[in-house]
């Protein structure tokens, strides 16, 4: 198997290098089992060196076809993308969100549509795609009513990878990811950074800025969990999808103080008091739009799992990426 991450430099992707180096075999397109070949990482920045000699690194702007070209070779079975603008970037930058968002993703979807053999392709959407007034929990067959030029920008993602699909250039699955928290490193301009930031910033002992209501609701998700739920989406059968070819990822629903008081219960007062509630409109009108409850039938069905609460991805930050002193 010959496999592109595009967002490969980032935790993310390089996490799901890893999970896919030790899983040691994926399914490809007409169900075959294959050993891992190659993977290459894709992204604006380059990726750090993993120590394995399978993976390959390509740096360059994925909006560019002559990099793309260079990175999805005719041999190719399978690509994740995941290289996005995030929320809070896509909705201050329109150019550059469509740039990245779009832009790139069509010019991904167009060189596979060039290849010999249709390769797998798995999309990483995001539950922005929803927005406005829908049912609760939100199924998998609601209305496309996205709030922001992200979500936008992900629902035109998803329904060209299931219109390609349906042409059978390729095989496509767009898996509607929850919030991931915690993230390790710095914040960034994601709308939801701040999931991350009101854990992870206090476990460094550095107080930071929840700028959202306590009582806000989210959908979320561990790092742990989306890559098992990512590897598992690609290796679903293309019977498995019916009609669609995008899935609500399992998450866990929790409130922003639930997720303080699962701090305090893992990490103690001192920690958890380091969070400090500051309204900040902007990132709250976002947020608000997302829905926070989801019935990820068809994500379960293929065998996606949530986390079981949020006291358990407090800890799985604090085992696995927390820095060492």
């Amino acid at each position: 198997m010959r496999i592109v991450i595009t967002g490969g430099a980032g935790f993310l992707g390089m996490r799901l290098a890893r999970a896919i180096l030790a899983r040691g075999a994926l399914t490809d397109a007409h169900g075959n089992v294959h050993p891992v070949r190659e993977i290459v990482l894709a992204d604006i920045a380059p990726a750090r060196d993993i120590g394995d000699a399978r993976v390959r690194v390509v740096s360059g702007d994925l909006a560019d076809p002559s990099l793309v070209e260079r990175t999805i070779g005719r041999d190719t079975d399978s690509v994740f993308h995941l290289a996005a603008v995030v929320s809070g970037h896509a909705e201050a930058d329109f150019d550059i969100g469509i740039r990245v968002n779009l832009d790139a993703t069509r010019a991904l979807l167009e060189r596979c549509r060039q290849l010999a053999a249709p390769p797998k392709f798995v999309f990483a959407s995001s539950l922005a795609v929803f927005g406005g007034t829908l049912s609760d929990p939100v199924e998998d067959t609601a209305p496309l009513t996205p709030q922001s030029s992200y979500g936008t920008q992900k629902a035109i993602g998803e329904l060209l990878v299931y219109d390609m699909t349906r042409k059978g250039f390729i095989d496509g699955r767009s898996l509607r990811l929850p919030t991931v928290t915690v993230r390790p490193g710095k914040p960034n301009k994601a709308a939801s950074s701040f999931a991350s930031g009101i854990i992870r910033e206090p476990l460094a002992a550095v107080e930071a800025v929840c700028p959202v209501a306590p009582q806000t609701r989210m959908w979320v998700s561990s790092p742990r969990a989306v890559i098992a739920n990512l590897i598992i989406g690609h290796e679903a059968p293309a019977s498995a999808f019916a009609l669609t070819r995008s899935v609500n990822v399992p998450g866990l629903s929790v409130s922003v103080e639930e997720m303080v008081a699962a701090l305090r219960r893992v990490a103690g007062d001192a920690v958890a008091d380091r969070v400090r509630w500051q309204l900040d409109p902007a990132i709250d009108r976002i947020v608000s739009t997302w829905p926070a409850r989801f019935a990820p039938t068809r994500g379960l069905a293929l065998g996606m799992r949530g986390d079981a609460n949020f006291d358990s991805i407090v800890q799985a930050y604090i085992e696995e990426d927390m820095p060492r002193a």
